[in-house]
Parts: C-alpha cells; sequence; structure tokens
C-alpha cells in the first residue's frame, strides 16, 4: 500500500526538509573504493574555491560523511537549507548556494567491490 518512493517531502516539526540517503545511482564507470575516496576528497579539497563559507561547505561534509540522524542536526544547526531532502543542492541563510555529487553522499550501485 505505502510508497517509499513517494516525491512528497515530508517537513520536520520545524518546517524544514528531513535528511535522506540519495537514491540509487551508478558511476559512469564502475569504480573501487579507494577512487571514490579519491573522488570526495578532490571535492572537498577544492568546493570552497567555487564560493560560499568554508564553514559551511565543513558542515556539509560533515553532514555528508555522518549517519542521517547527526547529518540532519548538523545541517540545522549550521543553519543549512536543503531544498533537496539528499543535499545535493543546499543554501546558507544568505541565500548562497552550494551543490554536492552524489559521489560524496552514498556508494554507487556499480562500485568494484573485492572478495
Amino acid at each position: 500500500m505505502g510508497s517509499c518512493g513517494s516525491s512528497h517531502v515530508k517537513p520536520n516539526r520545524t518546517g524544514k526538509k528531513i535528511i535522506r540517503k540519495p537514491k540509487p545511482w551508478k558511476h559512469p564507470q564502475p569504480i573501487t573504493r579507494s577512487q571514490l575516496m579519491q573522488l570526495k576528497e578532490e571535492f572537498w579539497d577544492t568546493a570552497p574555491h567555487y564560493g560560499g563559507k568554508k564553514e559551511i561547505w565543513d558542515a556539509l561534509r560533515a553532514a555528508a560523511e555522518a549517519d542521517l540522524e547527526l547529518a540532519q542536526a548538523i545541517v540545522d544547526s549550521a543553519g543549512i537549507i536543503a531544498q533537496n531532502t539528499d543535499m545535493t543542492i543546499c543554501y546558507d541563510e544568505s541565500g548562497t548556494k552550494y551543490e554536492l555529487p552524489k559521489y560524496v553522499l552514498s556508494e554507487p550501485t556499480n562500485m568494484i567491490r573485492f572478495g
């Protein structure tokens, strides 16, 4: 009866969107965990150079690397507004836009797993 894939976004008690994991996604080519980690590091190292506040980028990184409950607390306490519940598009309180690629938020479905 109920659908997990509902497009309706349910705000939490404060009216803000509740953070969720991104929908499953596929990288253009299968990649290993170490390649994914390298992509993440490169993104976080360069992201602040594209604008926005360093403290917001730091909070977004902490949220991206945390479990969902902690991520929600980090986003709320930093005053970050998530346009999308998967955090791919966020804004700070002054309206500056922050875009996060899915690879910093979750693993692709075609990740190469050894063993």
